[in-house]
């Protein structure tokens, strides 16, 4: 089982080096029809799903709060976290997704995950979903966002899980186009098992909770038939608490700031 799996078949400009450049042009390519499927464009459906029980989950531990939001995109997570929290705020390194965040009146800055342009001790939670995933110096990401967050606070880190069905289908199956021109292989991409994750807890900081997402849906497209949408949804908002969370495609992991 492979940790991490690059792309190689997409031409330049594109490349899966995971370096700041060519993941920023990776989501530049990828904003203009990133929310075709999302958002209000597909209301109920499987990105909605992740979105919700991203934002539970993260509500157990910032109702309130200040939060930062690392790799925010065009801000759907963000606005989600805004409605409950005392003050959000999100970093991306797209200014493609930054402008449509924007446009949503949200607080967002331009900046890396293992980078981030904010002081010490800044927020109560900082989270990050779909994109740890993506970045070769998973420790440095951590440590940044541990170190942005207040003692007592948490870090909410989502990664990838090769121990899956979309696991599966992204190891066996063909590489799907995000973009005109731009296949999703045009992109580094890690997988980190639930063991591995635990190994990767920040210093300075315990694992406190886990939460296990899309464990039983194959694929985005079996949530599009609405005969089927509403049984995928109970199906996956009962068991992300459950002990088959360690199957989910999307692991997410709290860890909590000791001082």
């Amino acid at each position: 089982m492979p940790t991490e799996t690059t792309g190689g078949k997409f031409q330049r400009p594109m490349d899966a080096s995971g370096s700041h450049d060519a993941n920023r042009r990776y989501y530049d390519a990828f904003a203009a029809g990133y929310e075709n499927h999302r958002g209000d464009n597909d209301p109920g459906g499987y990105h909605a799903l992740l979105d919700e029980l991203e934002t539970d989950f993260v509500k157990r531990y910032a109702r309130a709060g200040d939060i930062l939001e690392v790799g925010c995109g065009t801000g759907l997570v963000l606005a989600k976290l805004a409605s409950f929290a005392q003050s959000a705020r999100g970093v991306d390194l797209s200014p493609g997704m930054l402008e449509l965040a924007r446009g949503r009146g949200l607080n967002v800055v331009e900046g890396s995950a293992t980078s981030l342009p904010f002081p010490d001790a800044s927020f109560d939670v900082t989270c990050s979903f779909k994109v740890l995933a993506h970045v070769p110096a998973i420790e440095e990401a951590l440590a940044e966002m541990t170190r942005v967050t207040r003692p007592g606070g948490y870090v909410i880190a989502e990664f990838y899980n090769p121990y899956s069905l979309r696991g599966l289908v992204k190891k066996y199956g063909p590489a799907g186009t995000i973009a005109q021109g731009t296949r999703e292989d045009a992109v580094f991409t890690r997988f980190d098992s639930p063991r591995r994750v635990a190994s990767l807890t920040p210093p300075g900081t315990e694992f406190v909770d886990s939460r296990g997402i899309r464990i039983v849906t194959p694929a985005a497209a079996f949530m599009r038939p609405r005969a089927l949408r509403w049984g995928l949804r109970f199906l996956e908002r009962h068991l992300a608490d459950s002990q088959l969370k360690r199957f989910g495609g999307f692991y997410v992991a709290a860890f909590r700031k000791l001082s």
